[in-house]
């Protein structure tokens, strides 16, 4: 979206009051519901609404009405709070024209009061040109969830803070100024980006330069990933100057190696190609080292080591957790100091635990075999036990053979008894039910027909009359 910063002069307190109230909405939702932008924005005498339309005339917000009435900043909302915050700040006090554009970024002159003319960086995640920024940076780390107005903010604090830091280092970069939510403030480099220059006066001076920044970056634990000519300002002097630092990584990242050996091939590559530069036959000086600058020779990352700074445990670069923070701290400072008497200590204590756990085997010896002798004679007792309880019941059964013979006559005169009780029960029975046959056939006669709850309200039918004088013949 192009920056107009026109509009810039016609907004009123309490439009830029709505449109903090819509950025700390959007801290929990993607798009805030237009009740608790009210809420929040809590103006006096209202009118949160009128300020809403006012805001989406000049593309401020972005209304949303698919799940719920609500809004959400646009990139020139959010433009416009820094550019707020930082006006108040004292930091600049005027916007000029557009000096450059990045699939990342937008870049733009501004002056301080004594006229001084500084870069404003405002970086635009999101894009259609690089929109796969959840992969190929680590801007979010462990959440899961992002929102690009975030991520351009993390990208923004990100690069002021290694700017900050290797400018403190005397690294050629720019010098950072300030910083608010997704906008950085510089200087600018009066230069051009080496991909722009057709020739040099000293290309090889310039080829070691740039070598030398890749190694010395390197050597105080950090990898820039994309140090390319796109990424390198040359001036009239062929002074150098790097910039874009969001992607920088510590050279304890798992792809470190991979990414140091891509830069290096950049330069090789660009240098070749573009100034005709063979690499068979002179030799490149760096940073206190010499080599070859055959292919075959150029810089390792198994050769550099970390010797001034560590810049990567300082900015908590990228690879470079906490975890590996704290185990380079223990080892440091770590010192292990080991008696000489602590050996033969351990070793007298061996000797009593070794005698302890002989008295206790032998113990343990002793009660599983009298354990085992008192399962033997269980055992024996109860074979005993159950052949005296096999003689006893052969006994009784004896007995009840006998005594069952004896019962056998009297059983069958009972049983010829009960039989002659029980075939009278069966005549009494049948004659019961003949008399009440008889009596219900009797009964249904004397009913009267359902016809007679036909009669509703007094007024009876011709059936129902004739019904009443059969019932009283």
């Amino acid at each position: 979206m192009k920056l107009d910063v026109n509009a810039l002069r016609y907004l009123s307190k309490d439009d830029f009051r709505v449109l903090t109230a819509v950025e700390m909405g959007m801290r929990n939702h993607e798009i805030v519901p237009a009740e608790l932008i009210a809420r929040i924005a809590s103006l006096k005498h209202g009118g949160t609404y009128k300020v809403l339309k006012n805001l989406l005339k000049h593309k401020l917000v972005h209304h949303d009405s698919s799940k719920y009435d609500g809004f959400r900043l646009t990139y020139l909302g959010y433009d416009f709070l820094a550019i707020k915050t930082l006006v108040n700040r004292g930091v600049f006090v005027a916007v000029g024209r557009q000096i450059g554009v990045g699939k990342e970024s937008d870049i733009f002159e501004v002056a301080t009061e004594d006229g001084t003319v500084l870069a404003m960086k405002l970086h635009r995640l999101g894009r259609t040109s690089f929109r796969a920024v959840k992969s190929k940076r680590d801007y979010l780390r462990h959440r899961s969830s992002f929102n690009w107005l975030y991520l351009s903010r993390l990208a923004a604090l990100k690069e002021f803070a290694f700017m900050k830091a290797l400018d403190e280092h005397r690294f050629p970069v720019p010098h950072a100024v300030d910083c608010n939510r997704h906008c950085v403030v510089m200087s600018l480099i009066q230069g051009y980006p080496l991909e722009q220059v057709k020739e040099l006066q000293n290309p090889d001076t310039v080829f070691e330069t740039i070598l030398g920044l890749v190694v010395r970056l390197a050597e105080h634990g950090l990898i820039h990933c994309d140090f390319n000519e796109f990424n390198i300002m040359i001036d009239d002097d062929e002074k150098v100057t790097m910039i874009d630092f969001p992607q920088m990584v510590s050279v304890s990242h798992e792809n470190a190696k991979m990414y140091f050996d891509r830069d290096v091939e950049c330069i090789f590559k660009f240098f070749r190609k573009r100034y005709n530069l063979s690499f068979h036959e002179n030799e490149v000086e760096y940073d206190d080292l010499e080599v070859d600058s055959d292919e075959g020779c150029r810089p390792q990352f198994s050769d550099i080591k970390k010797v001034t700074g560590f810049l990567d445990k300082d900015l908590e670069a990228s690879g470079f957790t906490r975890k590996d923070q704290n185990d380079m701290e223990k080892f440091v400072d770590r010192d292990v100091e080991k008696d000489p008497g602590s050996d033969c200590e351990e070793t007298e204590d061996g000797g009593d635990t070794v005698d302890e756990t002989d008295d206790r085997s032998i113990k343990l010896f002793e009660s599983l075999s009298l354990a085992r002798k008192e399962g033997d004679s269980m055992l024996e007792g109860n074979i005993e036990d159950t052949r005296n309880i096999a003689h006893q019941d052969s006994s009784k059964e004896h007995s009840k053979s006998g005594d069952e013979v004896e019962h056998a006559g009297d059983e069958s005169e009972e049983e010829e008894q009960e039989q002659v009780e029980n075939d009278e029960l069966v005549k009494r029975l049948g004659k019961q039910r003949k008399r009440a046959i008889q009596a219900a056939r009797g009964r249904r006669n004397v009913l009267t027909s359902r016809n007679t709850y036909k009669d509703k309200g007094g007024r009876s039918s011709h059936s129902s009359k004739i019904s009443k004088q059969l019932n009283t013949w």
